[in-house]
């Protein structure tokens, strides 16, 4: 790594901020990780601890690099504690106002030469580097979900973000052994503009009653050699998210290709958001 980061602040404890913490401190970099309350704090380590613990079952890790990666993960509940890393990962809510709050937290606390990064999936990275007065090292590192699992960061440029912030990045990204897609800052980016709309037809074409849901997923799946259908994947993501996505690409462009469909509404409104809450397109059993 070019920027030779030693330590990363992640901010969100969610499922995300997670996800990303556990492939930093599995990666041989310290993680300070910051959350609202140290009880939720003490519980997002404890399903990293759990997470660890099956990967060493599967014996794809010992129990000695386990006890080292959960090592590296420290917690705090002070923006301040923030000041001694090299880089900032934020992994909030999908929300611009909470987002841009949170950087201007981060900046506050951090020094100048502190790289801040969004794991946003959809909104404006030039608008978060706007709100700040470093726009230039402002920039989008948009893990996949699960992180630990998938192998793609989208690195996000914003209109004023810096090559050398995105050279920084990328080369911290491949230290984490993910491979990288530098994007440009629009609307969904690469992978949430072309997944979120063809799940929306999806949705289109089962309120058409074209085919079930079923048959539907096992068309793409067996058709376009997909590992899961798009209406399973909407229930993973959770059909909130998806719609949420659909409506900042209709609204950010004006195209009526990006039209939500009006039955993936009616789903949210109902709150049969997907897996979830144990309902979306299909039933699942609650655990």
């Amino acid at each position: 790594m070019s920027m030779n980061a030693k330590s990363i602040g992640v901010v969100g404890t969610g499922v995300m901020g997670s996800g990303i913490a556990q492939v930093i401190a599995q990666s041989g970099i310290e993680v300070l990780w910051l959350s609202r309350d140290a009880g939720r704090a003490k519980a997002a380590v404890e399903r990293i601890a759990q997470s660890l613990g099956r990967v060493v079952a599967k014996a794809k890790m010992t129990e000695a690099e386990r006890d080292a990666a959960i090592g590296r993960l420290h917690t705090t509940t002070s923006f301040d504690d923030l000041a001694r890393v090299d880089l900032v990962i934020e992994s909030v809510p999908e929300d611009l106002a909470a987002k841009i709050d949170v950087f201007r937290r981060v900046e506050a606390a951090v020094g100048a030469s502190v790289i801040l990064a969004s794991n946003s999936s959809s909104l404006s990275i030039t608008k978060i580097g706007a709100s700040t007065k470093r726009p230039e090292r402002v920039v989008g590192m948009h893990f996949m979900n699960p992180a630990p699992l998938m192998k793609l960061v989208e690195v996000v440029r914003g209109l004023a973000t810096s090559d050398d912030v995105i050279k920084d990045v990328s080369d911290v990204a491949r230290a984490l052994g993910k491979t990288i897609v530098v994007a440009k800052d629009r609307p969904g980016f690469v992978v949430n503009r072309v997944l979120i709309p063809m799940i929306n037809e999806a949705v289109f074409t089962f309120m058409e009653g074209v085919a079930g849901a079923e048959e539907i997923d096992t068309a793409m799946k067996l058709g376009c050699n997909q590992p899961m259908g798009p209406l399973e994947l909407a229930d993973l993501i959770g059909l909130d998210v998806c719609l949420s996505i659909m409506e900042r690409l209709h609204a950010a462009s004006g195209e009526s290709k990006y039209r939500p469909c009006p039955l993936m509404r009616d789903y949210v409104d109902a709150g049969w958001l997907g897996r979830k809450v144990g309902r979306g397109f299909y039933v699942y059993e609650k655990k």
